[in-house]
């Protein structure tokens, strides 16, 4: 994760709901041949925020607005991004219907909130967009009953090689999302988001055993040990709490967790959110391990002292791999109080090369 910067963060906006300013300015211009600039929008929680526009493009039968997102002191993908909305009339009967243009995903796997073949814009957003459509009706007192949505952004292809759209199923872009339609910085809401849509396809796919990983080192470890598809892999980063949570709900028979030896003694040690702003090792549990496991007097003082968990592992020597499994039970221990019953855990524990230190575990 990206190191949150001092003072206080300000917060940005979603895809979404740049999306449906954009779609609202576009709406206005079709039923007035004028565009609001800025163009206001009402969020789902009341806040009336406005923004400016980027593009405007009118001619017979076709609207097109485009907005910048702003995703305020967030380390958003998207930041900077612009989000075009263009309407234009749909058939008769059909209502307001959504399509993805350059840069939007289109779904290819069961299991997320939309149908195989829909233009990934979710439904919050979906939702969004109908309202400031409604409200542009409102404002200028005439209607657009059938409308076709096309939400753009440009370059989107290649942000969405930064997420795990392609994982997830989603191809040719990136999803429109948001729910509140505010960005909280560091909330890391699209990752949670990621590993929740994650174990949704996998279920949906029919995947009895998934394995979530800290990072891309122990993924590619457990995944040459496991012998799983990628579909069954899951990036939790440090969410451990939140994957687990979710599980708890959505459970699959199996689970193996993934991960180094400095997050993993963190889940041993308790801690639910694995980031260094979040949780530290505890040196001195892991020292009373090395002394559990007869090391001498001088090495479980020097563990006492150590600076971190690399530390205290290589100060394990010839134990380290008797340490880790240690670490391991009691990580898994955690995990399963934390799922409450249900699931199949087991624990892998990996070096910084991807070296199999220790794992347990069905």
């Amino acid at each position: 994760m990206s190191r949150r910067p001092s003072g206080p963060l300000r917060r940005g906006w979603t895809t979404g709901a740049c999306a449906a300013a954009a779609a609202r300015a576009a709406a206005e211009a079709l039923l007035t041949g004028v565009f609001p600039d800025p163009v206001g929008i009402r969020l789902p929680g009341g806040e009336c925020p406005s923004f400016p526009l980027a593009l405007r493009e009118l001619s017979p039968g076709l609207a097109r607005a485009g907005i910048v997102k702003d995703a305020g002191d967030d380390p958003d993908v998207t930041h900077g991004a612009t989000v075009i909305a263009a309407l234009s009339p749909g058939p008769a009967g059909g209502g307001v219907t959504f399509h993805a243009g350059e840069g939007v995903g289109t779904v290819t796997r069961a299991g997320l909130a939309l149908a195989v073949g829909e233009a990934a814009i979710n439904p919050a957003p979906r939702a969004m967009i109908r309202a400031a459509l409604a409200a542009a009706e409102a404002a200028t007192g005439r209607t657009l009953p059938n409308l076709a949505v096309t939400i753009a952004i440009p370059g989107g292809a290649a942000l969405a090689a930064k997420t795990l759209n392609a994982r997830l199923g989603i191809v040719g872009g990136l999803s429109i999302l948001g729910t509140t339609g505010i960005v909280i910085p560091y909330s890391c809401a699209s990752w949670i988001h990621a590993i929740q849509r994650g174990i949704d396809v996998a279920r949906a796919a029919g995947l009895e055993h998934l394995a979530a990983a800290t990072g891309s080192t122990s993924e590619a470890a457990v995944q040459r040990l496991l012998g799983l598809p990628e579909t069954a892999l899951i990036d939790m980063g440090d969410f451990v709490g939140g994957t687990l949570k979710y599980l708890r709900r959505h459970p699959v028979p199996r689970l193996t967790l993934a991960g180094g030896f400095g997050k993993l003694a963190k889940l041993a040690q308790g801690h639910l959110d694995l980031h260094s702003g979040a949780s530290r090792v505890d040196a001195a549990a892991l020292a009373e391990l090395l002394a559990a496991l007869s090391a001498d007097a001088a090495t479980v003082a020097a563990a006492r002292g150590a600076a971190g968990a690399g530390e205290v592992l290589a100060l394990a020597g010839a134990d380290r791999s008797m340490l880790s499994e240690r670490v391991a039970l009691q990580a898994r221990e955690v995990a399963l109080a934390t799922l409450a019953g249900g699931i199949a855990v087991d624990v892998a524990i990996f070096d910084r090369h991807g070296e199999l230190l220790a794992h347990v575990g069905p």
